[in-house]
Order: C-alpha cells, then structure tokens, then sequence
C-alpha cells in the first residue's frame, strides 16, 4: 500500500563522512508487494498488484505487471540501496512516504480487494502504510479475505502486524526483529523462536514462517515446526528476499490450502536464495532456483504446542 521507486547504488566500499563514487545505479518500481507480484509472475503465476500509488507510478506499473492501483498518493517515496561489491554488504534507507490525500481512498481499496476475492486463489498483504490510513486496514482486509476462502498472507510490521495477528487462519511471515517487536520476547534461536509464536497460534493464527536471513526460515504450523536452510548462505543483496518468499509461499497455499509444508518450505528458501545473488530487488534467477532446491535441508523440530 505504500510504493516505493527502489533506487540501487554499486560501490567498492561504502565510507561514511566521504565522497564516494559509485560504479553503477539501478532505478525500478518496488515496494513489498509489488516485489512479490513480479517475482510471482515469474514463477508462472498471474498475479495483480493494487494498492494506493500516484498517476506516474501507476502508468509505469501498467507497463511491466497487472495492476489496479488508487490514485490516493501525492508522490511515491524512494527506498535506496548502497550495494558494496567488495563484501556484499548492503546498506538501506527507507524514505517513510507521503500521506494519502484521497478522502475515500481506503473504501476505494475495499472496494478492489473485495471485486479481486471472487476471481483469486490467494492473498498477500505486504508492507508498510502510507500517513492517514488505520493500522486495522491489513487485518480487516485479510478477515474478509479468509471469509471467502482465500488463503491470505500478511506481512507487515508494528502495530499492523499486531492487529493481523488476531485474525484466525491468518499466515504471517515477520523476520527475527518483527517477530521480537510482535512478541516482546527474545527470538535468537530455534528454541526461543517456538516459545515466542506458541502463543500466536493458541490464538487462532493459521501458520507463522520465520525468515533468519542467511540462516534459513522456520515454519510453525498448529500441530508441526520445521526448520529449513540452505547448507551455507549465499552472498549478494538481500533486499527482496523475503519477498520471493512470500511469492513461494502464497503459491504453494493458493494451490493447496493444505500445503506438504516441508516442501513448501525447501521451496521458499530456494526461491530466497535466489533473489540474493540478483543486484536488485524482486527478481530471482530461476536457474539458480532450481539448482538450489534439491540442496535446501528440512528438519522438524517439536513445537510448544505438542509438548507434554
């Protein structure tokens, strides 16, 4: 709901308190969602983006994706990356994004969502939120969703994430530090990671996959928890990672709302890892994918919920 134009800069080594120069830049459309909407088209799935958005980025997006966007923004921010190629460090500044203007433009957005339900197999609600619109718009739109049937992903962060939480059935995706922020507890290790979602899924919550970077993801479901990584990390940008794994997931629960979650999960990690070694956010490079696949190691691990 809060686009962003990404702006990728390439240095050798990024040197605070100095000029610096940089080797390359790149310019594309971004955002969470609309990161996830391009890397599921590239995986074979048709997919639409909507959200709020200005005219110009609207016309841009229509060039390269399906979209169906409200014009409710007086700009669109930009999000910029310093991508040092020495080590593969990559250093983020998030531009926080203008209000909506549109008086009406969040019952304009009920309107898409819910006109999209009847004609979809699968929900991903991602991102941060432009000034003006409630922090309840995520979990409203994902309770409506999951009473049409539609299997709906929420990720986002802060007190969105907290309201999300409350829906039953949902599927969250947070990383280690939104998952601390969500919880209040410490979520360094797998052990701790359990303890912190068990609560989260005593109260209703369908499935929580945890992302950990280059240390892989763990998926707890009401009755099982896995662990899944690939046997070393890759380096590169991992701006977009989560996102081509929320791309894999919402592909897997919209063909099977009752997915074979350890593939789901191998799946996920190869698609993440994927989308690292690209420069840029939300793309992956489906050769690489596939080699990587066969690579990824599940394990299970015993949730809270089944011990004695």
């Amino acid at each position: 709901m809060n686009p962003a134009y990404d702006m990728t800069y390439r240095v050798e080594t990024f040197e605070r308190g100095r000029a610096q120069r940089v080797r390359s830049v790149d310019q594309r459309l971004g955002g969470r969602g609309i990161n996830v909407t391009r890397v599921l088209n590239q995986l074979g799935k048709y997919a639409r983006a909507t959200g709020f958005s200005d005219h110009s980025f609207a016309a841009a997006a229509e060039l390269e994706m399906p979209v169906d966007f409200v014009h409710a923004l007086p700009w669109v921010r930009r999000t910029v990356v310093i991508s040092e190629s020495d080590d593969g460090t990559a250093t983020a500044l998030w531009e926080p994004g203008p209000r909506v203007t549109e008086p009406h433009a969040v019952d304009q957005l009920r309107v898409r969502v819910a006109g999209l339900l009847s004609d979809v197999s699968g929900l991903v609600i991602s991102g941060s939120l432009p000034g003006g619109v409630s922090p309840g718009l995520p979990a409203e739109l994902a309770r409506t969703a999951l009473a049409r049937g539609v299997p709906t992903i929420c990720d986002v962060d802060g007190q969105p994430l907290e309201l999300a939480a409350r829906v039953p059935g949902v599927v969250l995706t947070p990383n280690v530090e939104e998952l601390e922020r969500l919880t209040g507890r410490p979520v360094g290790t797998i052990p701790e990671i359990l303890a912190a979602v068990d609560p989260l899924i005593a109260d209703g919550v369908g499935a929580v996959v945890v992302t950990r970077g280059g240390a892989g993801m763990v998926a707890i479901t009401p009755t099982r928890a896995w662990t899944a990584a690939l046997p070393k990390p890759l380096a590169g940008n991992p701006t977009g990672a989560g996102d081509a794994a929320v791309a894999a997931i919402i592909a897997a629960l919209a063909a099977d709302a009752t997915p074979d979650w350890p593939s789901l999960l191998a799946d996920a990690v190869a698609t993440s890892g994927a989308a690292v070694v690209i420069p840029v956010a939300g793309e992956i490079d489906r050769v690489l994918r596939d080699r990587l696949l066969p690579t990824v190691r599940v394990r299970e691990v015993e949730p809270v919920a089944a011990r004695p």
